[in-house]
């Protein structure tokens, strides 16, 4: 129990930061049935404008937060306004490619623009709490910390205001929204900019509890899985997902990459993914899809 304990705390921290994260990755879905492929560089780059703002302009850490959820939020709108809604009318392979591209686009610019700033985002000394007799690191319970914070806070939002009413009604059907008298395209751009704040908060968080860096972007990858898993649709859902499958990444680790080799456990959630696809394709918590016939 002594080496079994430790293992699940820290995976159940880390998992918190993978939901913020899935849930940037579940909104977009939501709202237009987009996949954001490029979601592992939103991450990255919103951590790095997070670092610049810090050591680069002598912001505090809430402001180089602040800049860095601007930087994200205009990012996320322009893309939406510039590229998503020309190519709405299209294909879907059309705009599964562009996040692709822009993903690309992403990862070569900053290794020019950022160059220099250091990735680690620091946090003041703090002590070392306690949770189940085990000592946890202050960072990674801070990050979890805020991240079940901005959970909630987007939980309620889409639970209890007229915009998350709006959202909610558009994710079940973007024509019956459209008819009722919904700005789709409006929602569809705020939709898109919470998701972009969401990813700069999650990196700044996975920054301050791992480190930074171009590592940032297998954070993307981490987290496809956890959103089939859950369900692409569901909220909930994802949130059971990403706090499992970072237990299961952490148990993992601790007991068959020893075994099995190092770098078992970056596959074991694509392993949980093709189980659950082959019992429930929809997800643990994901709506089927129900067609008239």
């Amino acid at each position: 129990m002594s080496f079994f304990v430790p293992l699940v705390v820290d995976g159940a921290l880390a998992g918190m930061v993978y939901a913020l994260v899935a849930l940037a990755f579940v909104l977009v879905y939501k709202a237009s049935r987009m996949i954001n492929f490029a979601l592992g560089e939103w991450v990255m780059l919103g951590a790095r404008l997070v670092a610049t703002g810090v050591y680069g302009l002598g912001l505090p850490l809430a402001g180089g937060v602040g800049l860095g959820i601007a930087g994200m939020v205009a990012l996320a709108v322009a893309f939406n306004r510039g590229v998503v809604r020309p190519l709405v009318a299209r294909p879907l392979i059309s705009l599964l490619m562009v996040t692709i591209g822009l993903g690309i686009l992403i990862r070569g610019a900053t290794v020019v623009i950022f160059a220099g700033v250091p990735s680690r985002i620091p946090l003041p000394d703090l002590p070392a709490p306690t949770i189940l007799g085990v000592s946890v690191a202050p960072e990674k319970l801070v990050a979890a910390a805020v991240a079940v914070v901005c959970i909630t806070g987007v939980t309620w939002f889409f639970r209890t205001t007229r915009t998350g009413l709006a959202l909610r009604a558009m994710a079940d059907d973007q024509q019956t929204a459209l008819a009722v008298g919904i700005d789709v395209h409006r929602h569809l751009g705020l939709t898109w900019a919470m998701a972009g704040g969401l990813a700069a908060v999650a990196g700044t968080l996975w920054s301050v509890a791992s480190g930074g860096g171009f590592s940032l972007v297998l954070l993307g990858l981490r987290v496809f899985p956890i959103v089939v898993v859950g369900g692409l649709d569901s909220i909930p859902g994802t949130i059971i997902s990403a706090v499992g499958l970072g237990v299961l990444e952490s148990l993992t680790v601790g007991y068959l990459d020893p075994i099995l080799g190092a770098g078992f456990s970056t596959v074991v959630s694509y392993v949980v993914l093709l189980v659950v696809l082959l019992v429930r394709p929809y997800g643990l918590l994901g709506r089927p899809a129900i067609e008239r016939i």
